[in-house]
């Protein structure tokens, strides 16, 4: 099923830009069909049932950025069971470097063939050219697959079901695996070697196939006149007729379960950058009243005392918790780094609860096989954290991804809490992916508790759609056009409809695995809940957090929702025994929604947003109610 396409105005609302998705060309052959966009195909379902998420020709500059490609004369041929695709497609990036590949798509009710040509005029630096395919995780995490390696061995394997911190599967030719009862689809990669990384790491919802294996130098030159050619072949061995999955537009219903633990506290990043800014906004700070301010220190970004002074005005005015998120260069003695910081901190008179430190170079991406940089033991730097700041909560991990901490695991029985962050425009940036990344938090949640145990406090964020350091590339990726970018450290959603319904669908993830504390965004700035405006307008994502900071703490009730692709929630009781639910539309469509009583109902949706930005009383009378597009309800009784 392809996307609605909405007016100029709407998605605005909704998405914080005029600027429409590309549109996806549905393209069937027989029980086979995929979606055709921008020369990629998604979306690859036999019978409705997903067989692959993506296949696609990627071209990725020396910092990881993926080049948008231009597409020039693309020809569809559609008719007999069949369809063919072919387009020259050209890549430009802002140095003025260019690369022109050929695009030829082939499908049949059996299956189909993707193959790519690019022929670089001159020398071309890239980190990687050619396909990769996105395996789903949902209902394939544990499956058991077979693997063709590129020296012909046909080995069984079993995709991970906790996330993998190397590569999943390396010097691949080909992958098979049961689509569905009867079903089995063998994908063929040729033209180079390929491997999998399990993409869960960085909170995309799928296994990840790609070429050219990661130990390899990277960049790396494409010479001048050198052809790269490769291609991908789907097969699909059907021995009947697939049972047809259940309808997208049947209603989604919610239902209570039992009393659990708490639910997470929600927290604002503040950074000096935003300190004044934040505090010029002290009143809509205490309207909000998050539980947490974590104040972000980076000595090796030239913050000093002059931040923690700005730090400590802004405590002055929180009734809550005040933690440091401190960088350490680690380039003096660890004693002599951490008593200077504590001495500032002092001379600040910043009030501080908690601090969490990570190493600088820990900020970096250390792929396997990798010679890991110079860096003190973390025993050590978590033994002068210590020291220096006796009487608060410490935590450590990483101040990147799950990735890294998947990579590098921390001591974790020196540590009073463990914390990391994620990003859903790491590899795609596109609504539909940065959606599908809440199927990825699951496993990375419980991926988490598997390495620090199920007792150890955990704390995730800051975690925003818009990306605030890149540890594979020298940057963020910049993006005055507000486009729809991966690794952007401005992304439009923010000040769309859709930020507050990703914000409360991750939420809603976190409550399984106990997480003690949510970062989800900033007060101002690009993360902000409010716009970069003279007046001070609030986003819609700042009800969204609102709401979550009422109910930070609140004993939570397990809530099921009967598909959680669509619509996501959570719940809690109050002592005083009203029961409180939030609950998100994660999709561009309305979703009708069995609620699990009746009650008082604020919704916040695309006319609450024309209309002045408020959350609007609604009537759930009926025991049901129609969730617009990426709306917010909350409902209470």
């Amino acid at each position: 099923m392809t996307e609605p396409v909405f007016s100029a105005a709407r998605r605005l609302a909704l998405f914080g830009t005029p600027e429409p998705e590309p549109v996806a060309r549905l393209l069937v052959a027989g029980a086979l069909s995929c979606e055709l966009i921008d020369g990629n195909l998604r979306n690859i379902r036999f019978g409705g049932v997903e067989v692959l998420r993506a296949m696609s020709f990627v071209v990725r500059d020396k910092d990881w950025g993926t080049y948008a490609p231009t597409l020039h004369d693309l020809v569809v041929e559609e008719g007999e069971g069949r369809f063919a695709v072919r387009y020259r497609a050209e890549c430009v990036g802002g140095g003025g470097e260019r690369l022109v590949y050929e695009g030829r798509i082939v499908g049949s009710p059996t299956g189909l063939v993707f193959e790519g040509e690019a022929v670089p005029e001159v020398d071309f630096l890239t980190n990687r050219c050619g396909f990769t395919i996105l395996h789903p995780v949902v209902g394939l995490a544990g499956a058991e697959i077979e693997v063709e390696h590129v020296d012909g061995r046909r080995v069984p394997a079993r995709l991970p079901e906790l996330i993998d911190p190397a590569q999943t599967l390396k010097d691949m030719r080909a992958i098979t695996h049961q689509v569905a009862p009867g079903v089995r689809a063998t994908c063929r990669m040729e033209g180079d070697a390929f491997e999998m990384e399990d993409q869960r790491n960085w909170s995309d919802a799928s296994y990840k196939t790609y070429v050219r294996p990661l130990a390899l130098p990277w960049p790396y030159v494409l010479p001048a006149g050198v052809p790269v050619r490769q291609r991908v072949t789907l097969d699909i061995a059907a021995e009947g007729a697939v049972a047809p999955p259940a309808r997208d537009e049947a209603p989604v219903s919610l239902r209570l379960g039992a009393a659990g633990g708490g639910l997470p506290s929600f927290g604002l990043v503040i950074t000096p950058e935003e300190a004044a800014a934040t505090l010029d906004a002290r009143d809509v700070l205490a309207r909000l009243a998050p539980q947490t301010l974590l104040f972000h220190f980076d000595p090796t970004a030239e913050h000093g005392p002059a931040a923690l002074a700005a730090f400590a005005r802004i405590a002055a005015a929180h009734r809550g918790e005040c933690a440091l998120e401190c960088v350490v260069p680690c380039e003096r003695p660890l004693d002599e780094e951490f008593g200077d910081l504590a001495r500032q901190v002092a001379v600040a008179g910043l009030r501080l609860d908690a601090i969490a430190v990570c190493p600088s170079v820990d900020r970096r991406s250390t792929p396997p096989g990798s010679v890991w940089p110079s860096c003190p033991p973390l025993e050590a730097v978590y033994a002068a954290a210590r020291r220096a700041f006796p009487a608060l909560r410490l935590g450590g991990g990483m101040f990147s991804y799950f990735t890294e901490l998947n990579r590098k695991r921390p001591p974790v029985p020196l540590l009073d809490y463990v914390t990391h962050c994620t990003c859903p425009i790491v590899h795609d940036a596109d609504d539909r992916s940065v959606m599908q990344s809440l199927e990825a938090l699951p496993f990375i949640l419980r991926s988490a508790r598997a390495i620090i145990g199920a007792d150890k406090p955990y704390r995730i964020g800051p975690s925003t759609i818009g990306m605030r350091q890149n540890p594979y590339g020298s940057r963020v990726m910049p993006n005055p056009e507000r486009r729809r970018m991966p690794m952007a450290g401005q992304d439009p959603r923010q000040d769309g409809l859709f930020a507050a319904a990703w914000m409360v669908g991750y939420a809603a993830r976190l409550v399984e695995a106990g997480v003690e504390s949510f970062t989800g965004a900033a007060l101002t700035g690009p993360f902000g809940l409010m716009a970069p405006s003279a007046q001070g307008r609030l986003r819609p994502v700042f009800h969204a957090a609102r709401w979550l900071a009422e109910m930070g703490g609140v004993p939570s009730l397990a809530i099921s929702s009967g598909d959680p692709a669509r619509v996501l929630a959570l719940a809690g009781e109050r002592s005083s025994g009203e029961r409180v639910v939030l609950a998100a539309n994660l999709t561009p469509r309305d979703q009708t929604v069995v609620l699990p009583f009746a009650g008082t109902a604020l919704l916040l949706d695309e006319a609450s947003v024309l209309g002045g930005e408020a959350p609007r009383a609604v009537d759930i009378r009926a025991g049901s109610l129609t969730l617009p597009p990426y709306a917010v309800l909350r409902l209470e009784g």
